[in-house]
């Protein structure tokens, strides 16, 4: 496994709880936070890495830039998945 891809998804898990925490009425539970933020943190790492040109983290070299970018987009993607999932959880639970 890339290590900018482990990076990624443990900061969108880590995203997706924080995320789960400010919205107490409708969390998913840890475990439920956690996937949905690990699974953000990967599409969200992926496609900040693609919008942003990460040649150098792609590559392999991570340097301290490239692994603040991976945990950042991984944070950012995986609270807004956990945001959404438990919003679309709420919307078709009533």
């Amino acid at each position: 496994m890339d290590l900018g891809l482990l990076i990624q998804l443990v900061s969108g898990a880590a995203g997706g709880n924080v995320a789960g925490a400010l919205i107490k009425g409708q969390s998913l539970g840890v475990l439920g936070n956690a996937l949905a933020g690990a699974v953000g943190g990967g599409l969200g790492g992926q496609i900040l890495s693609a919008l942003l040109g990460a040649g150098a983290a792609a590559s392999g070299d991570l340097g301290l830039g490239a692994i603040i970018a991976q945990i950042a987009g991984g944070g950012v993607g995986g609270a807004l998945l956990t945001l959404i999932v438990a919003y679309l959880n709420r919307t078709f639970a009533k």
